[in-house]
């Protein structure tokens, strides 16, 4: 089970570390062209939102692999859980199908794992 939780770490960490980097370096009309949502939030919340996931990204991973702090990785885990939630939810209230809302579920619930793993019997 620890080998588990270690690649979906890892895999969650690639995928918000790499959809986070897109939003702080992107420019608005190319967020605006893949993600429409970007319309409805200012630069900077779209900014801070990414760096927020490439800091959980790396909250994923690090204080494992370094052994300081082990007990970050869940705390990671569970803030991403709750930003895709979020993300959820501002899918669904600006009136986007249920399918524009499943990655963010399926993002959430894969941290809930790790969180639930790191915190359980499998813990650093």
């Amino acid at each position: 089970m620890n080998l588990a939780l270690w690649i979906l770490a890892g895999l969650l960490a690639v995928a918000f570390f790499a959809s986070g980097l897109s939003k702080i370096v992107g420019t608005r009309d190319q967020m605006i062209t893949k993600t429409p949502y970007v319309e409805d939030f200012p630069q900077g919340a779209v900014r801070l939102i990414g760096l927020v996931e490439v800091l959980g990204a790396l909250g994923l991973v690090l204080p494992a692999l370094l052994d300081v702090a082990p007990a970050l990785v869940p705390t990671a885990a569970i803030g991403l859980a709750l930003v895709m939630i979020g993300a959820a939810v501002v899918h669904l209230r600006r009136g986007d199908d249920v399918a524009a809302a499943v990655p963010a579920l399926v993002l959430a619930l894969l941290s809930a794992v790790v969180a639930w793993g790191r915190l359980g019997s499998w813990a650093f």
